[in-house]
């Protein structure tokens, strides 16, 4: 599966295109981490906990677009983005969408 944040693939021609397809998975922060990343924003750095599961959870949202996107028949994704929003104090939102195609290599 082809994944592009632009609008084209250079070097492939769109043969026809699908439409939106998501990924999307809700994360919750447990009490610990919580605590833990508070006391270290007291400090200052890296949340290195906190980055690792913000990572984990792109790569399952960006997993399911793509189990999606082949259930349409497609063999790329363009236009693809990310948006993150917080459901509560402890609830994360994270979706990978974009457009599903299908594209042929131009010779």
């Amino acid at each position: 599966m082809i994944i592009s944040t632009m609008n084209d693939l250079p070097g492939h021609r769109i043969d026809r295109v699908h439409g939106e397809v998501m990924g999307l998975t809700v994360r919750s922060r447990n009490f610990g981490s919580v605590i833990g990343a508070s006391f270290k924003s007291l400090f200052g750095g890296e949340l290195k906990g906190m980055t690792k599961a913000l990572y984990d959870s792109r790569q399952e949202a960006v997993a399911r677009m793509v189990v999606e996107a082949q259930a349409h028949g497609a063999n790329a994704i363009i236009a693809m983005r990310f948006d993150v929003s917080e459901m509560g104090n402890v609830w994360t939102e994270i979706c990978a969408y974009g457009t599903a195609v299908n594209v042929t290599p131009l010779s």
